[in-house]
């Protein structure tokens, strides 16, 4: 269930620790690192890390061809901080825009930002949709608005990233509130409560968001009754 990240990066050390972050966080990486290696893997991945300058050709060249014929997100990389590179590298329809050097964690925050902003509507397969739009803030559930409270609202944008996947109180709390908070489990447990409420009145399956029980929440294909 966890997205697919393409890596195109033709120095090793900064694939590796692009990649070994991303992975870490969750994300199925594949590094190429030549264009031609990236043409032929773009098809399997949901989403591109694109270094601009490449043995073989140039990143821009990649944007135009993938913008033509798919819809990846692509998130640049590149040693060049000026402004005119970043527009341009946006405007030929890079999603987003990173300067080397760079921490790993950041490349991992941009991800998820892109995808959060391109993957809008997140399916279920058996069940009703549930769906949000991180620009606007609005979420919906069996086609109904949901009027979350922030932290509902950022609850539930961590949960859609990687349906499926298992997130901890801990991992949510970090997430939700950051480092600093005083945050029990408890306090989790009672916003879960809360947007399962929501989700409920809007016509949809609660149990979509499933306990784990001894470790965290979920949203799932299977619902079942919530404890």
């Amino acid at each position: 269930m966890s997205a697919r990240i393409l890596v195109v990066e033709d120095e090793p050390a900064i694939a590796e620790s692009v990649a070994y972050a991303l992975g870490r966080d969750g994300f199925s990486v594949t590094v190429a690192a030549t264009a031609s290696a990236a043409s032929a893997l773009a098809d399997t991945a949901e989403l591109v890390v694109l270094d601009l300058m490449l043995p073989d050709g140039s990143g821009f060249d990649l944007i135009a061809i993938w913008r033509k014929t798919k819809k990846i997100p692509i998130i640049v990389l590149s040693s060049r901080d000026g402004e005119a590179d970043r527009v341009a590298a946006l405007e030929a329809g890079a999603d987003d825009y990173v300067t080397k050097p760079f921490s790993p964690r950041e490349v991992v925050a941009r991800v998820r930002a892109v995808l959060r902003r391109s993957q809008v509507e997140i399916p279920l397969q058996g069940a009703p949709v549930l769906a949000l739009d991180a620009v606007t803030r609005r979420a919906r559930a069996n086609g109904s608005s949901l009027e979350l409270t922030r932290v509902e609202f950022d609850v539930l944008a961590c949960l859609l990233e990687q349906p499926g996947r298992v997130y901890s109180r801990g991992e949510l709390i970090g997430r939700v509130w950051g480092d600093g908070f005083a945050i029990t489990d408890r306090t989790i447990d009672s916003h879960v409560k809360a947007l399962r409420k929501k989700v409920a009145e809007a016509g949809a399956e609660p149990g979509l968001i499933e306990t784990v029980r001894g470790v965290g929440y979920r949203v799932t294909d299977a619902p079942s009754s919530p404890p």
